[in-house]
């Protein structure tokens, strides 16, 4: 190997040197051997670590939603495509029909928000005739009870009753005088009886007469102005009630409405998006290519939400993380360093490697260990997940 050769050649060149400066100290004057520039520039300092073999990107794959499993659509070792089914999960044809539902009340409800800008107008126009009767009414309602507060008869109609009753009263006394002069006489005499109807219906007409002058000249009665009044609060209430639904709709449809079916819409969207989310659920993809490092469960199972199903990894992209590298030996490595890769269970394999991560922060565990990521410069035939690998990073010198 590159650098652990190096080291071992230069060591056995220093300790030969050694040796033979200390056979000749007591030789005279003997010139100093030193060291072969070449071997000093074959010397370069490394720092070695133990690492083991993963995938650059890898995951253990969960369900986002519990069932029972339906069935599993790969294998172990099985290379799959990003987006790929690799398990479904029962439920299917019920999350379906959910989702049908939620499509058609999507259509209902962008046809009713349709539909309020379309009868715009004709909203527009029905609330402003309900609000021109409503005003009428109330003006006719107003007439009457302002009536009850008057006489029932106009001054005219008074004027000619009380003169009806006059002429009444007046015939009345003439018909009592003519016949005060034949009251003596027997009953059956015709003269007599002739006044004596006549007497009879000067007075009827005269109390008829009477009757209608103090009618003109009455009052409504206390029921008929409550009624008056009765009608006139409802007439001003339906006025109220117009005047809001006109200010509602006269600058276009109503407000409350319009936000109330944009509200529905809004609301259908939302679920057809949960009952789509809902249905994809029940299936788990490949989130990228790689290969399926390993199935956890089995048809008929019943898994949890977030419980591991399946381990997908990308295997053509191997990468070496170090699990061993102390605080002290850290400092020295940077981003983009070097390295000679050797590994346990291919010992004939010598690759390079670049570092491309130091972890920021050290390793949970025994000691102060920092993981380094390094990439290889090609994968060997037959080096697998989780082998463990030797590592000699080059580092610079000061």
């Amino acid at each position: 190997m590159f650098p652990r050769k190096i080291i071992t050649k230069t060591l056995s060149l220093i300790l030969l040197a050694s040796l033979v400066l200390s056979s000749c100290a007591g030789v005279g004057a003997q010139p100093t051997p030193t060291v072969d520039p070449e071997l000093e520039q074959e010397f370069i300092p490394i720092v070695s670590a133990t690492g083991v073999v993963v995938p650059n990107r890898w995951a253990m794959l969960s369900m986002v939603s519990g069932g029972v499993v339906e069935a599993i659509l790969v294998e172990e070792g099985d290379v799959v495509e990003a987006g790929q089914v690799l398990l479904r999960l029962n439920g299917k044809d019920r999350m379906e029909a959910a989702l049908a539902a939620a499509e058609m009340e999507l259509l209902a409800a962008e046809q009713a928000l349709q539909d309020v800008y379309d009868t715009a107008e004709q909203v527009r126009a029905a609330a402003q005739l309900r609000l021109a009767n409503a005003e009428k009414a109330v003006d006719q309602a107003q007439k009457r009870r302002n009536s009850k507060d008057f006489k029932v008869g106009s001054q005219a109609q008074i004027d000619r009753a009380y003169a009806d009753y006059v002429l009444a009263e007046d015939a009345v006394e003439q018909a009592e005088e003519l016949f005060s002069a034949v009251a003596d006489r027997a009953e059956d005499d015709v003269q007599r009886a002739s006044l004596l109807s006549a007497l009879a219906a000067a007075r009827e007409r005269r109390d008829k007469a009477k009757r209608n002058l103090n009618y003109l000249l009455s009052l409504p009665d206390e029921i008929e102005i409550a009624r008056a009044e009765g009608e006139l609060a409802v007439a001003k209430t339906e006025l109220e009630a117009a005047q809001r639904e006109w200010e509602k709709v006269k600058d276009g449809p109503d407000a409350n409405v319009l936000e109330l079916t944009q509200a529905r819409l809004r609301n259908a969207k939302a679920q057809l998006s949960a009952s789509r989310t809902a249905l994809a659920d029940l299936e788990l993809k490949a989130p990228f290519t790689g290969t399926v490092s390993r199935v956890q469960v089995r048809s008929d199972e019943w898994v949890s939400p977030g419980q591991p199903v399946m381990t997908l990894a990308d295997l053509e992209n191997l990468v070496v993380e170090t699990t061993d590298l102390s605080e002290i030996n850290i400092a020295q490595i940077e981003i983009g360093n070097t390295a000679i890769i050797t590994f346990d269970a291919l010992p004939e394999v010598t690759v390079s490697g670049t570092v491309v991560y130091i972890a920021p922060k050290a390793a949970e565990g025994a000691g102060v260990n920092y993981p380094v990521k390094l990439t290889l410069s090609n994968i060997p035939d037959r080096l697998l997940w989780g082998m463990t690998a030797f590592v000699d990073i080059q580092i610079e010198q000061d």
